[in-house]
């Protein structure tokens, strides 16, 4: 229930489906007698896409999370494990297309061929299910591996956490399932805007991970003043910051993790 209840507040709370919301009641209050607020709720809509579509308020949000933390640097021990989050593949895609199907988050996945190459020794994990409502017969984790299989990974490094829905259950069936032991070095790879809420869930679960972040959408903080090319790419930067932002505070708010905003 705490799931499905999560996933409808989430589509309430994305920018962009909000505000295509208001237009649409707008639309239909045309159909009455209440033109006038009809009127404003067009309106509203409208600026609302101009102001989020053209502006830098995206990037503004998304900065302060994927500057957090900063590029891993390769020093000291070899790290005994690679955990890799889900969120990059399209499950139900990949299966209708016979090959693996990768979203604008590709980088999770394609950062790991240069990380098992470099760490021959360490494990690889995965950790993804499928999180959609209504169809999720295939999981992340079934697709990851065969694109691990294409990368020349051997299997037996392979580990695949299958269950997971949602940044929280990564972090505890992941560590149920690799069992961390004390001094070891441990990569998790993920969104750099969504490392600070990954590492605040890894470290509640009591697991000591170092972050590897990677899907960088900016060029850095000069983006919080450049406005965007197209109202879609606007719209985009701003939804994903406003789910990282609410998924920061749903998880403090929840116990799921001791800080509102990690920190290396």
């Amino acid at each position: 229930m705490f799931f499905v209840l999560s996933k409808l507040l989430g589509f309430l709370t994305t920018p962009s489906n909000f505000i295509g919301l208001i237009g649409a009641l707008g639309l239909l209050l045309l159909l009455t007698h209440r033109r006038r607020l009809a009127t404003s709720l067009l309106a509203t809509s409208a600026a609302l896409v101009m102001l989020f579509g053209f502006g830098p308020l995206g990037d503004a949000l998304l900065l302060p999370l994927s500057e957090r933390f900063p590029p891993w640097r390769e020093g000291g021990a070899a790290p005994a494990g690679i955990i890799v989050l889900g969120g990059a593949i399209n499950p139900e895609l990949s299966v209708a297309r016979g090959m693996p199907e990768l979203n604008a988050a590709a980088e999770r996945m394609t950062v790991v061929a240069d990380l098992a190459r470099r760490f021959p020794q360490a494990r690889v994990v995965f950790t993804g299910g499928n999180n959609n409502l209504v169809d999720n017969s295939v999981t992340e984790a079934q697709v990851a591996q065969k694109l691990f299989d294409s990368f020349g990974i051997a299997r037996e490094r392979v580990v695949l956490e299958d269950r997971s829905r949602t940044t929280a259950e990564n972090a505890t069936l992941t560590r149920e399932l690799v069992k961390p032991q004390p001094g070891e070095r441990w990569l998790l790879v993920t969104s750099a805007a969504h490392m600070p809420r990954s590492i605040g869930v890894f470290r509640r679960a009591g697991f000591s991970v170092e972050a590897y972040p990677v899907d960088f959408r900016t060029r850095g903080w000069i983006d919080a003043a450049t406005p965007f090319a197209s109202v879609s790419d606007g719209l985009a930067r701003t939804d994903t910051a406003v789910h990282e932002w609410l998924g920061l505070i749903a998880y403090r708010l929840g116990g799921r993790s001791d800080e509102l905003l990690p920190r290396p």
